[in-house]
C-alpha cells in the first residue's frame, strides 16, 4: 500500500559499514485534526473543517507525505458517543474528502469515543457509571467498519481497551474488510496530551485516563499489552508519546515483526517548535526515532517539516 512505508534494512553496524538514518517526507504521516467548526485561532493545536482537507492533502502529496492519521470530532454529544457510529460523521467525511483530492494517500484513523462522549471518556458506562468493556468494544467494532466503508485503509482503536483490538477486527472481516489494517494505539499516561484534549474536547469527565493507559515506570506492561494486541489482530502498533517510548520502541523491534510507528503528540509539538516556528529539534528527534527502528513517525509538523526535507 502506497504511503505507509516500510522498509525492512540490514540490522547491527560494523566497523566498515553503516547504516544512515536519514529523515525524509515518506518517513513521515501527518496528523489532521478535523472540526465541524473553525475556531483556529482559540484553539491550542491547529485544525481543520473537512473543506479544508483537499488542499491540504495536495500540499502533503506535492512534499513527498502519503499517510495521514486522522483525529474527527462532531458538535452533538451524548454517553453512548452515537456520532461516532453514524455515516456521514465528520470522520467518515474527512476520510472520503483525502480520499477524493488523492485516491493514493494512505489513510489512518483514530476509533475511539473520546472526541463523541458527553463525558469526554474513551469508554461508555452502565448504569452504575462503571465502564463498560463489552459495549465499548462493539461501539469501537462498529466506529471501524463505518471508517473502513468510507474509505479508511488503516483503523485505529485506541481505547487501550482488552479486547477491543480483537473485536475491532471481528468486526471488520465479518463486513467483508479483510484487507483493512489495525493499528492500536500503545499509550503511556503523559501530561502531553493537553493540547490534543482542549483542542477536540475530550478532556475526560474523571480528570484522567490512568485505568487504561500504561504507567510509565511499567516498561514491562507496555511490552505485554503490545504483545496482547498482536495476538488479538493487530497489525502494526502505534506508540505515544513518541518522545518517551523510545525504550519500548527497541525492545519490541527485537521481539515482533510488525510495523512500529512512534506517534509525536499534541505536546511534543507546542515544546519543541521555539518562538520563531523553527522545528530543528523536532527533525533530531525524528532521526532518533527512525535510528530506534520506526516504520514511520506520525506527527502535526509533516506538512512543515516536508517542504524543509524535500
Amino acid at each position: 500500500m502506497s504511503g505507509f512505508v516500510i522498509e525492512h534494512g540490514v540490522s547491527g553496524l560494523t566497523a566498515t559499514s553503516e547504516k544512515f538514518s536519514t529523515l525524509r517526507p515518506s518517513d513521515l504521516t501527518m496528523v489532521f485534526l478535523v472540526r465541524e467548526d473553525i475556531e483556529a485561532g482559540t484553539l491550542p493545536m491547529p485544525t481543520l473543517t473537512v473543506r479544508d482537507i483537499g488542499s491540504a492533502v495536495k500540499d502533503l502529496a506535492a512534499n513527498g507525505v502519503g499517510a495521514v492519521k486522522v483525529f474527527a470530532t462532531g458538535d452533538r454529544r451524548d454517553a453512548q458517543g452515537s456520532v461516532a457510529r453514524t455515516r456521514n460523521n465528520v470522520m467518515t467525511r474527512a476520510i472520503q474528502e483525502i480520499k477524493a483530492a488523492d485516491a493514493s494517500m494512505t489513510v489512518l484513523t483514530e476509533t475511539c469515543l473520546c472526541s463523541y462522549t458527553d463525558t469526554g471518556e474513551c469508554h461508555v458506562s452502565d448504569h452504575a457509571g462503571v465502564p463498560d468493556t463489552a459495549a465499548t468494544t462493539e461501539a469501537i467494532a462498529e466506529q471501524a467498519v463505518l471508517q473502513a466503508e468510507a474509505g479508511a485503509d488503516i483503523v485505529g482503536p485506541a481505547a487501550m481497551l482488552p479486547g477491543s483490538v480483537r473485536g475491532v477486527r471481528q468486526a471488520l472481516d465479518q463486513a467483508g474488510r479483510s484487507d483493512i489494517r489495525v493499528m492500536p494505539h500503545l499509550i503511556f499516561d503523559s501530561r502531553l496530551y493537553d493540547g490534543y484534549r482542549r483542542t477536540m474536547d475530550a478532556v475526560p469527565a474523571s480528570g484522567d485516563r490512568r485505568a487504561f493507559q500504561v504507567d510509565p515506570q511499567r516498561p514491562t506492561r507496555a511490552i505485554q499489552a503490545s504483545l496482547d494486541f498482536i495476538v488479538e489482530g493487530a497489525d502494526m502498533l502505534l506508540l505515544e508519546p513518541a518522545m518517551f517510548c523510545v525504550d519500548v520502541l527497541v525492545e519490541l523491534k527485537l521481539m515482533c515483526d510488525v510495523p512500529l510507528a512512534p506517534f509525536s503528540v499534541s505536546g511534543e509539538y507546542t515544546r519543541l517548535t521555539d518562538a520563531n516556528g523553527d522545528k530543528g529539534l523536532l527533525v533530531e528527534l525524528f532521526t532518533m526515532l527512525k535510528r530506534a527502528g520506526s516504520d514511520q513517525i506520525i506527527t502535526y509538523a509533516a506538512a512543515e517539516l516536508a517542504r524543509t526535507l524535500a
